[in-house]
């Protein structure tokens, strides 16, 4: 069966070469097949939550935020870290979704996980598709944007302009290409065949 499994190789130490606010790098020295040890250096994460956000129109919200480390203006789909213990990943992505973008939505399915760079980073994004989407409004919305945040417009695009932006190299970042193909391939059974909003992580 072609399925991803877990599987943990001894690890004979780890060496923590920094720590940051949200990440810490590290390198393990790992046990190899023939009883060789390896060194791998990686970016430790909280994880991530993402929502593609699909209105009754079969229009994708797409936001635009800088990324330093790609010195680019990206166009992405509301995300952010799990930084709040405990919450279910869904809850963090409504609360994404109201942050960024001001809107709320009445029915959510698992999209696809993805892991972003398994080489380099235990990063993990669940990427949700939300629909029966509704504006919130400005008086109830009391969050305050920061930082790249600022001025971060709010885009509609259909899913198919998407798609063909995403194959023309127009859209990089990882959620974002992962959630929009995700989403036209779902699309072809009218989302029947998604997982809950809760369905475990493999």
């Amino acid at each position: 069966m072609i399925q991803d499994t877990p599987e943990s190789w001894e690890v004979v130490e780890t060496r923590k070469r920094f720590e940051g606010y949200v990440i810490d790098v590290v390198t393990d020295t790992v046990r190899m097949p023939r009883d060789e040890t390896a060194d791998r250096d990686y970016v430790r994460h909280p994880g991530s939550v993402g929502v593609l956000a699909l209105d009754d129109d079969g229009r994708v919200l797409l936001i635009r935020q800088y990324r330093h480390p790609a010195r680019r203006l990206l166009w992405e789909l509301p995300a952010g870290i799990r930084d709040v213990e405990g919450e279910p990943l869904v809850e963090g992505a409504a609360r994404e979704l109201a942050e960024e973008a001001g809107y709320r939505a009445a029915t959510w399915h698992t999209l696809v996980d993805i892991l972003t760079s398994p080489g380099c980073s235990d990063e993990r994004i669940r990427v949700f598709l939300a629909r029966g989407l509704e504006k919130i409004p400005d008086e109830e919305n009391h969050f305050e944007h920061r930082h790249e945040e600022i001025g971060m417009p709010v885009e509609w695009v259909p899913l198919d302009d998407a798609v063909r932006r995403v194959l023309a190299g127009m859209i990089h970042n990882s959620a974002a290409v992962a959630g929009i193909l995700a989403a036209y391939a779902a699309a072809a059974d009218g989302f029947a065949g998604l997982r809950p909003a809760d369905a475990p992580e493999a």
